[in-house]
């Protein structure tokens, strides 16, 4: 009789496995993630009322990376973060206060942004297929917006956030979605183990 060997374990989605690691792994992983997001809060173009940074591309790349479970949690721990005082948030700002002015939906839609974005990643949407890639850290990009906006248009009307808190950030949401895709295929191309 022949037998026949059946994995139950999932492809990876990432080609850094963090799913399969240890915890003690993926506890090194969310601080190296915090540090990335806080670096990517340092490239920033001022504008009013929030300003352009990377922090979006930082944000979609860690769900892309980690999945929407550990991606969240990265988030959620630099948020904690930035808002014990550490100056991690957009141009080395910290403090509750930046959680609670026009920044606040922004900053509150990171985790969600993440996660969504994680959530596609575990479903294919990921550096092995670049297209798919690029539209779920475009979806990421459109709900941190709207979110973001949503929370902005409460403190200065529907009007000014779509054209102060939405509108200019399109076309840095596209770059910055394919430049996540590209990040991605790089990431997929130089993987050492590929699991099918």
């Amino acid at each position: 009789m022949t037998e026949i060997a059946f994995s139950s374990r999932k492809p990876s989605f990432s080609p850094l496995r963090l799913q399969d690691r240890s915890l003690g792994w993926q506890a090194g992983a969310v601080v190296l993630g915090t540090l990335f997001l806080a670096l990517s809060s340092y490239i920033e173009v001022p504008m009013v009322p929030v300003p352009v940074t990377m922090q979006t591309f930082a944000v979609t790349l860690i769900g892309a990376l980690y999945g929407w479970r550990l991606g969240a949690v990265t988030i959620a721990a630099w948020l904690v973060e930035g808002a014990v005082g550490f100056p991690v948030l957009a141009g080395g700002a910290a403090g509750v206060q930046h959680f609670l002015g026009p920044t606040g939906g922004y900053l509150f839609a990171f985790p969600l942004t993440g996660a969504l974005v994680g959530w596609l990643a575990e479903r294919g949407w990921n550096g092995n297929r670049v297209v798919l890639a690029f539209a779920a850290m475009l979806l990421g990009n459109l709900a941190c917006l709207a979110l973001g906006t949503a929370w902005l248009a409460v403190m200065i009307g529907l009007e000014k956030a779509i054209t102060f808190g939405f509108l200019p950030f399109i076309v840095g949401g596209l770059l910055k979605s394919a430049l996540g895709a590209a990040t991605l295929k790089l990431f997929a191309g130089n993987k050492v183990d590929q699991i099918s």
